[in-house]
């Protein structure tokens, strides 16, 4: 993982994963866009991803894998077109 942590974000992460997986989704946005920024962390950023193959990924951490595709593109995390989806560069 490329991303440093500031403390309270790693509590944010230690608060909201069990291993790599989810526990659950926050509902405020602050910590929910460091789980967002964490997961994305997670994937290539030099690849395309069908939407199966998003979703085979998000489903290893979370079951909601809808709710976290659309977080990335309204977000700006992520793009897609009507084959692919790919992470953004993140500030």
């Amino acid at each position: 993982m490329s991303t440093e942590w500031e403390p309270w974000e790693q509590k944010v992460l230690d608060t909201f994963l069990e291993g790599e997986r989810i526990r659950q989704l926050p509902a405020k946005l602050k910590k929910r866009m460091v789980l967002l920024r964490w997961l994305v962390d997670q994937l290539d950023a030099d690849r395309r991803y069908s939407h199966a193959e998003l979703n085979r990924f998000l489903a290893r951490f979370h079951p909601d894998t809808a709710s976290i595709r659309r977080e990335f593109i309204v977000h700006g995390m992520m793009s897609r077109d009507q084959e692919a989806y790919w992470r953004e560069t993140i500030r």
